[in-house]
């Protein structure tokens, strides 16, 4: 839970820390009050999203069973926008098994455009998260139940591991693919 307080972009998907996770919850708008940026990627508008002292950058309100979906158009950003981390990515990934998952994420059915159809998300708003995340010095994801537990779940998880690993964000502090439990 320390770790929030090292993370300079905070991503909270499918999770609701402030009622399931107060501990937690407050490290990391202790983080958030000091100037991380956070982006709720979640149906719910949680008191994250806006409440005293404390404004999601970007609310990310997709359909429910669009988060790999979403996760996907995030990787295609990046991808697209050559963002990805190319020295972490060739010292600590397989380099052809991430070659051919980028290649998949930059297909046109990935897109923010098109995926912005489906998840009922604004593209500029996917877009913009995107970079925001991509664009951080240390950023985490940290996620719930609604994510983990949904028919989508394993794959939505890889997703989260995917976009980590291609901007660098795993292995140190601040950072990772975090459940909340």
């Amino acid at each position: 839970f320390s770790e929030a307080l090292n993370s300079d972009v905070i991503v909270v998907i499918g999770a609701n820390p402030t009622d399931a996770h107060p501990v937690f919850a407050s490290r990391m708008k202790k983080r958030l009050r000091q100037g991380a940026a956070l982006i709720v990627i979640d149906p719910r508008r949680t008191d994250l999203v806006r409440s005293p002292h404390i404004e999601a950058k970007y609310h990310l309100p997709l359909l429910p069973g669009t988060n790999v979906a979403m996760l996907n158009a995030m990787a295609h950003v990046i991808v697209t926008e050559g963002l990805v981390d190319e020295p972490y990515v060739r010292e600590r990934c397989d380099v052809q098994a991430f070659e051919e998952w980028a290649a998949f994420v930059r297909r046109p059915e990935n897109s923010p455009e098109t995926v912005a159809e489906y998840t009922k998300v604004p593209a500029a708003d996917i877009r913009a998260a995107a970079l925001l995340y991509a664009r951080a010095r240390n950023g985490a994801i940290y996620c719930g139940l609604s994510v983990t537990e949904h028919s989508q779940g394993t794959t939505a998880v890889m997703g989260m591991a995917h976009l980590a690993m291609a901007t660098g964000n795993i292995g140190r502090r601040g950072v990772g693919v975090n459940p909340l439990r």
